[in-house]
């Protein structure tokens, strides 16, 4: 068989040129794009990674936020928990201290008032004690025990201690006017005698006397001159002994008397006796 050269030169020439405009104009651009839409989908895919680590970054760092919060949102619950309870107690101790300080109050209140209630009744009994005993002893006084009143008071007179003696001796020298003797009934001339003569002894001169009656004295008598004085009567007495209950009820009412313990039951009657004693 015989080979035609030019035939196969001519067929392999063609397929050369069929090759080259396949490659120039079909695979070439086909490849091209399957290179672009390679690269585009890696691209693609490289966004997406990209996104995906963004998004997951995102999500951490929401979780990270979401549970500082819920940390913070625990903090601040404990905290307002506690200082809500704090503010219970506050209150609750300062009503208490309020409620302790009213009962404290009204005790005191109540005690002040019995106390000033006990001190009123005290008080008016001891006065109307007092103006019974005074009525009494008015009621009571004769001239027996008026001229025995008279020899005490001269008693008294003559037994003057040695400054008393002085201050009245001088005061009698020094007197402008006759000295007063005071009784609440009219002196005997006896009586007046009498106290005349003590005067005169005692201070070893002549003293001028003038006598009245004074009723408001009970049982008693008083001499008076230039500011001095000295005097005899159960009204003394009884001034004395007022005065020594006064004071008894005054202790009685002393907070620090009462801060020392309760007196003892016969403490009264030592003090009316030592004031009677007066």
């Amino acid at each position: 068989m015989l080979i035609d050269w030019f035939t196969v030169g001519a067929q392999a020439l063609n397929f050369v040129i069929l090759v080259w405009l396949l490659k120039r104009f079909l695979y070439k651009p086909i490849l091209n794009a399957v290179d672009a839409r390679e690269k585009r989908i890696a691209a693609e895919l490289a966004d997406a990674d990209a996104k995906r680590a963004e998004a997951q970054k995102q999500h951490d760092e929401f979780q990270h936020k979401n549970e500082e919060f819920n940390q913070q949102r625990a903090a601040l619950l404990s905290e307002a928990t506690g200082e809500a309870k704090a503010e219970r107690q506050r209150l609750l101790d300062d009503a208490r201290k309020a409620a302790d300080a009213l009962r404290a109050k009204l005790g005191e209140a109540l005690r002040s008032d019995a106390n000033n209630l006990n001190h009123a009744i005290c008080r008016r009994t001891q006065q109307e004690v007092f103006a019974i005993a005074r009525k009494a002893l008015t009621d009571l006084a004769a001239t027996a025990l008026e001229e025995r009143m008279s020899e005490v008071f001269i008693r008294r007179l003559r037994t003057m201690d040695g400054k008393a003696k002085d201050g009245l001796g001088e005061a009698l020298r020094t007197a402008s006017q006759a000295a007063l003797v005071r009784s609440a009934y009219d002196l005997p001339a006896p009586q007046r005698a009498a106290i005349q003569k003590a005067l005169n002894e005692t201070f070893s001169t002549e003293v001028h006397v003038r006598f009245e009656t004074a009723p408001d004295l009970i049982s008693g008598i008083e001499l008076t001159t230039n500011g001095q004085k000295i005097a005899w009567s159960i009204s003394d007495y009884l001034v004395s002994l007022e005065k020594g209950v006064g004071e008894l009820l005054k202790e009685k009412d002393n907070p620090e008397a009462k801060a020392q313990g309760t007196p003892e039951p016969n403490a009264a009657p030592q003090a009316v006796a030592k004031a009677a004693s007066k």
